[in-house]
């Protein structure tokens, strides 16, 4: 049985020499590239008040150790009881959060308790900011601009019947079969109200027919190094241009945005701040027709802010952040967060390593 997140904390850092000696799986470079560059003591005091050293039985994860495990699960897209498995086969996934060769690891279920009990104590947005601020002290956010843009995540969970949650056909649910990997408490035991979830919302897809069902991701993207300096997540059915302002750190030299984004006050209000708002132009009644002088600085906008795609891109295609797996907002928004700390800390690591030569 695995032990419990909040008791007595062992040192488990220590490495036996069979296992120094063991070779590294291909591909675990980069683990060990990220275990250097970052300063994991600082999250360590974050994460200490979740320690309880008063407490009896065996000795339990560190914090430390566990927050490694959920950063590892969203680089590689796993699910809890995935994550659970690779722990226990991939030694440098051991190597990387701390644990021994011989020691036991923390099962699926304790891993979901320790991501909830980061939820309720708050701590995500605080280990967000610790790496944002290591990410500056290391030179790597360029504050040349602010790429804004969203993108939907559908969510495991069944559709709703029609007409609840969304004014689209709800009727329909997944074809391929995928199951939420936790349902809630609310809802009977056998009632389908278990498997749907509460807050998601249904969006039509543009340029597409039919409607997506979950959640989106609103994003403030560092241009030039890629970074993600601002996330927030939300229903679906929200407005790209409602949070916006809170994806602008203020420090950056411009703000980069699709038409969606653009409205005369904030324009305003970002010159007002002395940031140069690069906000592309949608034609409307007044203006049906874009003048050259806009249709040219939309195309120079478009070839700006076009890398952020590639922000959704690793999110979605590498790291797994194709579906939404937990029911409920507030862990939709834990699960996107753990990922944008995970895409920096990748990032962090592409950007320190030096390229190699190409050979002749």
């Amino acid at each position: 049985m695995a032990g419990e997140v909040t008791m007595s904390v062992r040192d488990n850092r220590q490495f036996s020499f069979v296992e120094a000696l063991m070779p590294q799986a291909k591909g675990s470079g980069r683990l060990e590239r990220l275990s250097g560059v970052v300063k994991w003591y600082r999250f360590e005091k974050l994460l200490s008040r979740l320690r309880d050293e008063k407490s009896a039985g065996r000795p339990a994860y560190e914090p430390l150790v566990m927050f490694k495990a959920l950063l590892l699960q969203s680089l590689y897209g796993l699910s809890d009881m995935e994550l659970e498995e690779a722990l226990g086969d991939r030694l440098s996934f051991k190597r990387f959060v701390g644990l021994t060769l011989e020691e036991a690891v923390p099962d699926h279920s304790t891993l979901c308790r320790f991501r909830n009990l980061l939820i309720g104590e708050g701590l995500l947005e605080r280990l967000f900011g610790e790496l944002d601020r290591q990410l500056d002290a290391a030179g790597l956010i360029l504050r040349r601009g602010t790429m804004l843009d969203a993108t939907i995540i559908e969510t495991t969970a069944s559709r709703p019947p029609r007409g609840r949650n969304g004014d689209f056909d709800a009727a329909a649910g997944f074809a391929d079969g995928r199951k939420p990997e936790e349902p809630d408490h609310y809802g009977a035991a056998g009632s389908d109200e278990r498997t749907i979830d509460p807050d998601a919302r249904f969006v039509r897809h543009k340029g597409k027919h039919g409607s997506a069902y979950g959640y989106k991701a609103h994003v403030g993207v560092d241009e030039g190094s890629g970074l993600i300096r601002r996330i927030i997540t939300t229903p679906a059915n929200v407005n790209d241009t409602v949070v916006a302002d809170r994806l602008i750190v203020g420090d950056e030299a411009c703000v980069l945005a699709d038409g969606a984004y653009h409205t005369h006050a904030r324009e305003k209000a970002l010159k007002a701040k002395g940031i140069k708002p690069r906000l592309m132009r949608r034609p409307n009644r007044h203006h049906r027709v874009l003048s050259p002088r806009l249709a040219r600085l939309n195309l120079l906008i478009s070839k700006r802010r076009a890398a952020v795609e590639t922000t959704f891109a690793t999110l979605k295609n590498r790291m797994g952040l194709d579906v939404i797996r937990y029911r409920g907002l507030i862990k939709a928004r834990a699960q996107v967060l753990l990922a944008a700390m995970a895409f920096n800390m990748r990032r962090w690591v592409t950007l320190t390593t030096p390229a190699r030569p190409h050979r002749a």
